[in-house]
């Protein structure tokens, strides 16, 4: 079964997977890169940041180079404290 590697990229900054997954298929890799996000963007809106852009990704690799990336963006203004 493939090996697969889940880099996390917050913003500017990447922290590369080093042990990676495997996984069946393409489809269950993306299934899995999704829900790592969604769980990713749950913790960045608990986030106190006001007026601040989230730029929140998973890019996802195997032992050839990039497979695919998912992405997720927002941006919260406070109108009122």
């Amino acid at each position: 079964m493939p090996r697969y590697y889940f880099d996390i990229r917050e913003g500017d900054d990447l922290a590369p997977d080093d042990e990676g997954l495997e996984l069946p298929s393409i489809e269950r890799v993306q299934e899995e890169a999704a829900r790592s996000l969604a769980d990713m963007a749950r913790d960045a809106v608990r986030s106190p940041h006001n007026g601040a852009d989230h730029r929140l990704a998973i890019e996802v690799r195997d032992d050839t180079g990039p497979l695919l990336q998912v992405k997720f963006t927002f941006q919260v203004d406070r109108l009122r404290d």
